[in-house]
């Protein structure tokens, strides 16, 4: 028998149609061959969805694009965890484009082991399974062992980031009361002209406006900011719920196809069923038939015998008579 890892990943590569019966064969080979443990581990093995089989096949063919998952995976948790906004918008638009890689992967490999039409392949599964694996270190051991039995999903991307936090000038540290806004202000007054009692109200005056105005379009400026950031957070919100009804309807549809089939297939087995029955039945009436006319040939046989010995029977009287 061939190693038990091995047959194992010949069962998770092959289509998932052929697994129960593949099972079944190895399991037998493992008792045949007097090995008790790997029968039981192999009887322990799950059916994998058709999704998960997808998933399986990049991780066991293509593994280096599981190991630049991975990669992207800590690349993407770092740059949140350190609020690098740049960086983490970079990295997004990797993941996305990534994943869509991934998913044409798995697209072809299954056309190619199965011959199934793209269009009937649940690529939506399959793309949900390797975006929770950058999402979840967790899901991505899972996806990387090539033995996955359904797909998976990840409620959010990432790790939840720290609150943001507002730059500290070094104006700000030295003066204790600064801010930002003097600034943007553009003082032309030197330190010690700015504390200088004699100054004229009036530039005393413009100067409190220029630093209220600065500090108004600042205010704007965080509003505008903490506006657009909350409408990320409901966007995004919304597109994970989008995202998780999807990927609900999704399972109800690949659930009631599964059903149809199982169903489609009960048919068939009761269709040949019938028909092996009626193959019997119709040998069976042939067979009455065929009895029928030995009984009445027995019949005839069996009234020309009596008449045979009631003809002897009469004329062995008639003869002890005389």
């Amino acid at each position: 028998m061939l190693a038990i890892d091995v047959v194992v990943r010949r069962l998770y590569e092959a289509t998932p149609d052929g697994f129960v019966t593949a099972r079944a064969a190895a399991i037998e080979d493992a008792r045949k061959a007097g090995d008790r443990d790997a029968a039981k581990r192999l009887a322990a093995l799950k059916k994998p969805t058709v999704a998960a089989w997808m998933v399986n096949l990049v991780a066991l063919r293509r593994p280096e694009l599981i190991e630049e998952l991975v990669e992207l995976s800590t690349a993407l948790r770092a740059a949140q965890r350190e609020l690098r906004g740049d960086e983490l918008r970079e990295l997004s638009t990797q993941r996305r484009v990534f994943v869509s890689s991934l998913v044409a992967a798995a697209r072809r490999l299954a056309v190619e082991e199965s011959g199934t039409a793209a269009g009937k392949l649940p690529l939506g599964d399959v793309e949900t399974t390797f975006t929770a694996a950058l999402a979840d270190p967790e899901i991505a051991v899972q996806v990387r062992s090539g033995r996955l039995i359904r797909a998976v999903s990840y409620a959010g991307f990432g790790e939840v980031p720290r609150p943001r936090l507002r730059l500290v000038t070094d104006t700000e540290s030295d003066s204790g009361t600064g801010s930002a806004a003097d600034l943007e202000a553009g003082f032309e007054a030197g330190p010690d002209e700015s504390a200088t009692p004699s100054a004229s109200a009036e530039p005393s005056a413009l100067s409190a406006r220029e630093r209220a105005a600065a500090e108004q379009r600042r205010r704007e400026e965080e509003q505008r900011r903490r506006e657009s950031e909350r409408r990320r957070r409901e966007l995004e919100r919304e597109l994970n719920t989008a995202r998780a009804d999807e990927r609900r309807a999704d399972g109800r549809l690949v659930r009631a196809e599964d059903a149809e089939r199982e169903a489609g297939h009960l048919v068939e087995d009761l269709d040949a069923e019938l028909a092996e029955l009626e193959r019997r039945r119709t040998e069976a009436v042939a067979d009455v038939a065929r009895r029928k006319l030995a009984r009445r040939s027995a019949e005839r046989e069996s009234a020309a015998a009596r008449r045979r010995v009631g003809d002897v029977q009469a004329a062995l009287d008639e003869l002890n008579a005389t």
